[in-house]
């Protein structure tokens, strides 16, 4: 029986806490910790594309030198070699989608500023 309800009741005590916290931010005036380092919206989308970045380069680094064990490991063998290559292709594309989006997020946002002026 108490399974039946389990589901309601977690959404009831999140409810519950979403509307407490609501509370409690309105009371005591919190401010947006994000209006001091991002006042604009293409200020946030480029530092956020820039942490993505520089989480990302040690784990595609991790990928390309597995990439490349996998080529020494697999001693000829064409079905593994094959897999390298599968293998090799993916960490590269990924890289490229990681950066081109980092890129293109920064020249959008270099335009934009040169547009509006500030």
């Amino acid at each position: 029986m108490m399974q039946k309800y389990h589901k309601a009741i977690s959404v009831l005590l999140f409810v519950t806490i979403l509307a407490l916290a609501t509370v409690v931010y309105a009371e005591t005036g919190l401010e947006n910790p994000l209006n001091k380092s991002f006042s604009t919206i293409p200020a946030f989308i480029a530092g956020a594309l820039k942490v993505l970045v520089i989480v990302a380069l040690p784990i595609i680094t991790l990928f390309l030198v597995i990439s490349g064990f996998m080529f020494v490991l697999a001693r000829g063998n064409s079905s593994k070699l094959e897999d390298a290559k599968k293998n090799f292709v993916y960490v590269i594309i990924g890289a490229l989608l990681i950066l081109g989006a980092w890129v293109i997020a920064t020249l959008i946002g270099g335009t934009v500023t040169q547009l509006v002026g500030n």
